[in-house]
């Protein structure tokens, strides 16, 4: 069997988009993600985090869901994540380690699971055409949990903390403070069907690109190789 490669379920998730390109896939699979010149505002992990402990406290302090997690069903409680480096599966066929790293987990009455996904964003077609990567990193978290200590999962849904930033959030003047001002936000559950099936051909796509020896044929409209070819100085790709 081929040497064994690891994959997080969130990287898994690019190979299910519409518009992946099967080149880029296998640079970053080469370079185990670490590409130059990637920088990620912090900002947004700090909001996500704060967004958790929020929640935590509300289950805390009223021993129920806050009101706008009633899209999840009888939501009874909280748990910590298992640490990333236990949440992971091998998958025997393809020799692929799959890691991932939930950014949370609640409990359904029934003793089951629901895994969710943060975001800090507002909710547009952006979000929208990236969904088939969001739902992939979900489904291999179910995959994953179900096998690591969070059996059965029974729910997987998107959190989207929109901030409120129109003009009549900014003339609140409850929003104007004398050190600063309070930025709000509005929160909304998607929920993500449990697909587990749609994770082995997706293992089965990665392998096949990680043991080409050369890079494979990208698409021709992707914009990140022609990034590429240009800073190589090189016409074509």
């Amino acid at each position: 069997m081929s040497d064994q490669i690891r994959i997080s379920a969130k990287n898994l998730g690019e190979l299910a988009l519409p518009k992946s390109c099967p080149r880029c896939f296998w640079i970053k699979l080469r370079v185990q993600n670490r590409l130059p010149y990637q920088i990620f505002p912090g900002i947004f992990s700090s909001i996500d985090a704060y967004s958790k402990r929020l929640v935590h406290a509300w289950f805390d302090r009223e021993r129920a869901a806050p009101p706008w997690l009633s899209a999840l069903g009888e939501v009874t409680g909280y748990r910590q994540p298992p640490h990333f480096s236990k949440f992971n599966i091998v998958d025997r066929e393809t020799n692929i380690l799959l890691t991932g790293n939930p950014d949370g987990v609640f409990l359904r009455a029934d003793g089951s699971n629901v895994i969710v996904d943060y975001k800090t964003a507002k909710y547009t077609e952006t979000q929208d055409e990236l969904y088939p990567m969001y739902e992939t990193q979900l489904n291999a978290y179910a995959l994953i949990g179900n096998q690591r200590g969070l059996a059965p999962v029974t729910g997987l849904a998107l959190l989207y903390t929109e901030p409120l930033t129109d003009d009549s959030a900014a003339a609140k003047e409850d929003n104007q403070l004398a050190d600063g001002f309070s930025l709000k936000f509005v929160a909304r559950v998607f929920d993500v069907p449990i697909k587990l099936n749609m994770i082995s051909p997706l293992l089965a796509r990665t392998r096949e690109i990680s043991e080409k020896s050369s890079p494979p044929l990208g698409r021709s409209d992707c914009r990140d190789c022609a990034l590429l070819a240009d800073l190589l100085g090189v016409a074509s790709m």
